[in-house]
């Protein structure tokens, strides 16, 4: 599988946020986000394949008892299902990031200890004129509720909202409603767009109370605000 890079860090967002983890940050997307903050995956995706026994060793040698799948687009990769079970085996917690609109090859069950999915919503797509389609083909990829429902039964999950105007936040919380029972409303989050603090700051300043209003979590882009938008962190 493509691999751009495996670091050690801090999880910066959602319900282990803090937690001293290792990342393993896949190459290759189906999305094109148009405020994507790891380009080198996606738009101009980079990297070197590299087996399960070289990650596995590689994350084992950071000595993080917690890891990340992550990307790009880690479901794409049937080796994903290889990894996470080779990870789990050897007493590592699992947490997959993903935008929950595919299904990995050789899906059968629960693959992480935490499904953390962060659905699309239409303000990710890129501007019409974006060259390859994209902007069409974004749109028409980005929203799977059968695949979210599938990742998200049987195991622990959480969904993460990219929240950029608060149409967003509308959108988002009629979207978690069309999802019904099948997503546990206390691990919904809502997370700021933004790439520095002080452009959190400001929408976190009506979205924070947006989300006590309705019921749902705020998650704050730590790693922003302790490293800003830089490679391995």
């Amino acid at each position: 599988m493509r691999i751009a890079e495996i670091y050690a860090s801090l999880q910066g967002e959602g319900m282990l946020a803090g937690t001293p983890s290792a990342f393993v940050r896949t190459s290759g997307c189906n999305l094109r986000c148009v405020w994507c903050d790891t380009p080198f995956t996606s738009w101009t995706p980079e990297g070197d394949d590299r087996g399960v026994a070289d990650i596995l060793a590689a994350v084992r040698a950071t000595g993080a008892r917690h890891a990340v799948v992550t990307g790009g687009e880690p479901l794409l990769f049937a080796e994903t299902v290889e990894l996470c079970a080779a990870l789990r085996a050897a007493g590592v917690h699992v947490t997959v990031e993903t935008a929950g609109t595919v299904l990995p090859p050789g899906f059968a069950g629960p693959l992480a200890d935490v499904m953390s999915i962060s659905p699309k919503l239409a303000s990710s797509a890129p501007p019409a004129d974006t060259p390859g389609g994209w902007h069409g083909r974004h749109e028409s990829r980005r929203r799977r509720d059968d695949v979210i429902r599938a990742l998200a039964a049987g195991g622990g999950h959480q969904l993460k909202f990219v929240i950029d105007a608060p149409a967003d936040f509308g959108a988002a919380e009629a979207w978690v409603a069309d999802l019904g029972p099948a997503i546990d409303r206390r691990a919904v989050f809502m997370m700021p767009q933004g790439r520095s603090a002080a452009e959190l700051a400001r929408t976190t300043a009506w979205l924070e109370p947006a989300c006590h209003r309705a019921g749902f979590r705020l998650a704050p882009r730590h790693h922003v605000a302790w490293f800003g938008v830089r490679r391995g962190t």
